[in-house]
């Protein structure tokens, strides 16, 4: 004999409920997951003002209630200055630098008379990026609710009624996530004249020419830190004092490219040079102070070619790197929130060197060279210094990052970033392009390295002039009828 079991009076009641509330709850799920997916999937607005195109878009929603917006720099991500309410705040990514006669506009932390140009376009973007926002968080919906009515083998009435009812939903949600809580966000973006003053500082004055002869036989010119300047190697023959003090060598790769193209090359690099102190401001080098580089770059207004190494000072790298070595563990959160604040304050730096460059006259080829990767395989000879496979990944992760910041910022002013490869020749092999611990400039080039990115120059300069004779449309030839 079997027993059935049948539900009670009051437990049907309590299924009811339960699925009635369900309902809701998966529809609130469902809304603020498509809201979540839009925010990432919608493609930034573009907006063209002052010589600069900046991308507009929503940062991923926070908890606070306000906060600082999202500014993506090369690759970098620096909080804005300024606080937005709410907790769907903008994102800007600078994508294009140009210089023009606004160049005072793109260096300072106001506009000289355009007045608002910036901010009118970066609101114009930030409500062009809200409509997208909403058509995409729309159509995620209905990508989610368009399968379940099928099936449930609803009729194409009751589906299209469902399919409403979430695009009518998902938009309310819309509504209130940009008209509520983001309400504050198109004013704040109104009172941005530049990118400056997102990021709460004033941009470095442009560099003056220094005085003295004008240089019009260089016709190219390097500015940089001590990878420039070859320190390490052969001396410069009869060096200037600057030269000494500089660290400038007779195998830089400056004088490798004045060699194979017979140029008159100005190598205006220093060791321990930044961006600030070095190329853009004066240097203190031993007993002398170094005029900034980009002045002396500016009395030679004949000069084709102007190439750029620069980074490594900025960020400390050789202290970092010897840091590294000395501790236990070199990827811990101090370590690494001290590099991303040297990479904040790096990106910004290197804006205002891209932009001046930009601004030449004689408007140059520009080359950006990226950092080496020093460390292969074989460690052993940096075993004794405590060197790891460990620590080796946590610095190369580093300098990718420097690298990438580099690159982005190259192809954003319209300039060449060139990658040298020491594959095959780096620290501990036989044949090694890079000086090991006990040589007078460690992790530096040796001269077979400055050759190495000598030639990766000369490569790209190489593909840039193919490039531009592809590109030029050819002059009709002009021919002379005559009658028979």
């Amino acid at each position: 004999m079997s027993i059935r079991w049948f539900p009670s009076a009051s437990a049907i009641p309590w299924r009811r409920w339960a699925a009635a509330t369900a309902v809701p709850v998966l529809a609130l799920v469902l809304l603020l997951a498509a809201l979540w997916v839009a925010v990432r999937v919608t493609p930034l607005q573009s907006v063209t003002t002052g010589g600069q195109t900046v991308q507009v878009g929503a940062a991923s929603p926070g908890w606070g209630l306000s906060g600082p917006g999202e500014l993506d720099l090369f690759g970098q991500t620096i909080a804005t200055e300024p606080e937005f309410p709410g907790p769907v705040r903008p994102r800007l990514r600078l994508t294009h630098i140009t210089a023009n006669a606004e160049l005072a506009q793109l260096l300072g932390s106001s506009d000289h008379g355009g007045a608002g140009t910036m901010g009118r376009e970066l609101a114009a973007g930030w409500f062009r990026y809200a409509l997208w926002e909403g058509a995409v968080s729309a159509g995620v919906v209905v990508l989610v609710l368009a399968p379940i009515a099928g099936f449930r083998h609803y009729s194409l009435r009751r589906t299209a009624a469902v399919l409403l009812a979430g695009v009518t939903a998902m938009t309310a949600v819309n509504l209130v996530g940009f008209s509520l809580l983001a309400s504050g966000t198109p004013a704040a973006l109104r009172h941005v004249h530049s990118l400056s003053d997102l990021v709460g500082r004033r941009a470095t004055t442009p560099v003056a020419p220094v005085a003295g002869p004008s240089l019009r036989e260089v016709q190219a010119v390097v500015l940089g830190d001590s990878t420039a300047a070859g320190i390490g190697n052969r001396p410069m023959p009869d060096p200037s004092t600057q030269d000494q003090a500089c660290g400038r060598s007779a195998d830089a790769y400056a004088q490798q490219l004045a060699a194979v193209n017979n140029w008159n090359v100005l190598n205006l690099a220093c060791s321990g040079a930044t961006i600030r102190t070095g190329l853009l401001g004066p240097q203190q080098a031993g007993q002398i102070t170094a005029t900034p580089q980009l002045a002396e770059l500016e009395r030679a207004p004949k000069a084709l070619v102007v190439i750029v190494g620069i980074g490594a000072d900025d960020l400390h790298w050789a202290d970092l790197t010897r840091l590294c070595a000395a501790s236990p563990n070199c990827d811990d959160r101090a370590t690494d929130a001290y590099f991303q604040q040297q990479m904040a304050q790096f990106v910004l730096d290197y804006r205002d060197l891209l932009t001046q460059l930009a601004a030449l006259p004689n408007h140059p080829t520009v080359i950006v060279n990226q950092y080496y990767d020093p460390f292969g395989p074989d460690l052993s000879c940096l075993a004794p210094l405590g060197v790891t496979s460990g620590k080796v990944d946590a610095l190369r992760s580093r300098l990718n990052q420097l690298n990438t910041a580099l690159r982005q910022g190259a192809d954003a002013a319209g300039f060449i970033s060139v990658q040298p490869s020491f594959a095959g020749h780096t620290l501990c092999s036989s044949q090694s392009f890079v000086q090991g611990p006990k040589d007078r400039a460690p992790l530096h080039p040796t001269a077979a390295g400055e050759l190495a990115i000598a030639l990766a120059d000369q490569q790209a300069l190489l593909l840039a002039e193919q490039r531009a004779a592809s590109t030029k449309t050819p002059t009709p030839s002009k021919t002379t009828s005559s009658s028979p």
